[in-house]
């Protein structure tokens, strides 16, 4: 009787402690992807009171995303020298820390550095809360826990803008860095209180001469020099600028070298085989379409609210809160469904298709007038999408994986999560600036000034002008300017379509792929767990 009493007393100590791991390692993800989108609508305060130009004050969401996406491939053999909780704390504690400096910044340089060293600190915290929630659940809940995970990673995007803009508009930027501090201190002491290091056979640490320096360097050059492209490409015309193809080139031969490496090294700092898991491969090629979507979406939308529509920065960051929440709901019951034998390609082919659905509704409704109100129930739609997508896509990749093996994965997973955002973000930007030059010069055909009615609303412009004080040749030149601008802003109308149209069919022609998966396992199997 006392056995048994001792039995359930364990239990709900280990219940407990399973809770709060999980908050903490929520709390974590969150942290780390809210500031990966909260500066954006700071960036105009910064080059004010830092005196910086905006390409100077850009550096500050590339510094932190170049960090970002190379810690995250080495998050699973960083975990495994210095111990999965004392390397997750001391991440934490690094991006608390960062967050502190970059708060009290006195140029945009020591800035742009601060945001680097927040990002290597933020890169490790995203897929080692994933790993963590992973191994903390037994093999019959895996799925919720990645339900869980989920909620974190889709809501996080969506809070950073009406979050900064709430914090720009009631206190000043370096607020949206502060708030970091408690949190980040916070959840240090959780971790260094409840979290633990799994103990796998055959792991040890290996000694400064045995670490793959060489791959690490490859990585940096590959990873790195490809988020500077996709991060400045447009900007900077692409190929045309010498520097932009430069890093191409260096990207790619990094790419090669890096492969190479660590095919042949005997210790990679990245264990390239266990892509040999199907699972793992498809997962890997889901992630980075999921982040596609997500990313591209997040960005997209609040771009074309403020720039067409006019909108404040919070009203535009505001307008995805419900969708968020939409696929926050769905989680726990996509998570269920899974865990009741629900196959996971049918769940993401279902999750595409809806998410073609939103973007075909948001292709059907984008107007000069186009509200919230038009916008609610395709975002919505999008929220049921992603959720769909989410859990299955995460499961499925981890699914067949083994002790530690799993961290693997998941920093597979995240880093193509987080270049499909970036990729997402560079071809929609440079999409758009291209489209709607290529409509403009379609549309000013269209405009002749020998048609009588071309003529008759530049009359009734010129009436208009010249019956507030302005002079006829005056007049006549703002009518022209109003019909310009006009026809600028219809042709960029008319290329946020055809994004939304080309997102919705990249989606679509995912789903008989998909469909062609051979189911595996729903589950995680840890059994090699100690």
């Amino acid at each position: 009787m006392e056995t048994a009493s001792l039995q359930q007393d364990s239990l709900v100590e280990y219940g407990f402690r399973r809770v709060i791991i999980t908050i903490t390692a929520v709390l974590c993800a969150l942290l780390e992807i809210v500031d990966t989108t909260i500066v954006n609508v700071a960036l105009n305060d910064m080059k004010g009171s830092l005196g910086a130009t905006l390409t100077d004050v850009a550096w500050v969401i590339t510094a932190y995303a170049i960090a970002n996406v190379i810690v995250i491939p080495m998050t699973s053999w960083l975990s495994q020298q210095f111990g999965r909780r004392n390397y997750f704390a001391a991440s934490i504690i690094i991006f608390t820390a960062a967050s502190f400096l970059c708060g009290n910044a006195t140029n945009i340089w020591e800035l742009v550095f601060f945001r680097f060293i927040q990002g290597m600190g933020g890169g490790a915290l995203l897929v080692t809360a994933q790993t963590i929630i992973t191994e903390s659940y037994p093999p019959a809940k895996r799925s919720m826990a990645q339900a869980i995970y989920g909620m974190g990673v889709i809501v996080g995007p969506t809070l950073g803008p009406p979050l900064g803009g709430y914090i720009i508009d009631n206190f000043s930027w370096p607020y949206i860095f502060y708030i970091n501090v408690p949190l980040g201190i916070i959840a240090t002491l959780l971790t260094l209180s409840f979290v633990r290091s799994p103990k796998y056979e055959g792991a040890k640490k290996q000694s400064v001469k045995e670490v793959d320096w060489w791959g690490m360097v490859f990585l940096i050059m590959f990873i790195g020099s490809l988020q500077f492209v996709l991060e400045h490409g447009q900007q900077d015309d692409w190929f045309e600028d010498r520097t932009i193809l430069t890093l191409s080139i260096l990207s790619a031969v990094g790419l090669f070298l890096f492969i190479w490496r660590e095919l042949v090294y005997e210790n990679p700092i990245v264990n390239l085989r266990v892509l040999k898991d199907k699972n793992l491969q498809v997962g890997t090629v889901m992630s980075f379409i999921l982040g596609f979507g997500l990313f591209g979406s997040t960005f997209i939308i609040p771009i074309y609210t403020q720039s067409i529509l006019g909108w404040p920065a919070t009203d535009a960051g505001m307008l995805l809160i419900p969708s968020s929440i939409m696929t926050g709901i769905m989680m726990p019951f996509i998570g269920k469904m899974i865990q009741n034998g629900v196959p996971q390609k049918y769940m993401v082919a279902l999750g595409l298709c809806i998410f073609f659905g939103f973007s075909f509704f948001m292709y059907s409704r984008i107007t000069n007038d186009t509200g919230s109100e038009h916008m609610f129930w395709p975002l919505i739609i999008r929220g049921v999408g992603l959720g769909l997508l989410f859990v299955p896509v995460m499961t499925l990749a981890l699914s067949t994986l083994k002790g530690k093996a799993i961290g693997e994965g998941a920093s597979f997973t995240g880093m193509m999560r987080q270049l499909g955002g970036s990729f997402g973000i560079a071809l929609i930007t440079t999409f758009i600036a291209r489209d709607s030059q290529h409509h403009r010069v379609n549309l000013i055909v269209h405009i002749d000034e020998t048609k009588f009615e071309v003529q008759q609303r530049i009359l009734q412009m010129q009436q208009s002008f010249m019956a507030k004080g302005f002079a006829s040749n005056e007049a006549l030149a703002k009518a022209q300017q109003l019909i310009d601008v006009s026809v600028t802003k219809q042709a960029t109308i008319l290329s946020y379509m055809d994004v939304f149209m080309y997102l919705g069919l990249m989606f679509l022609i995912c789903v008989p792929f998909v469909l062609m998966i051979k189911q595996g396992k729903t589950v995680v199997d840890t059994s090699s767990i100690h």
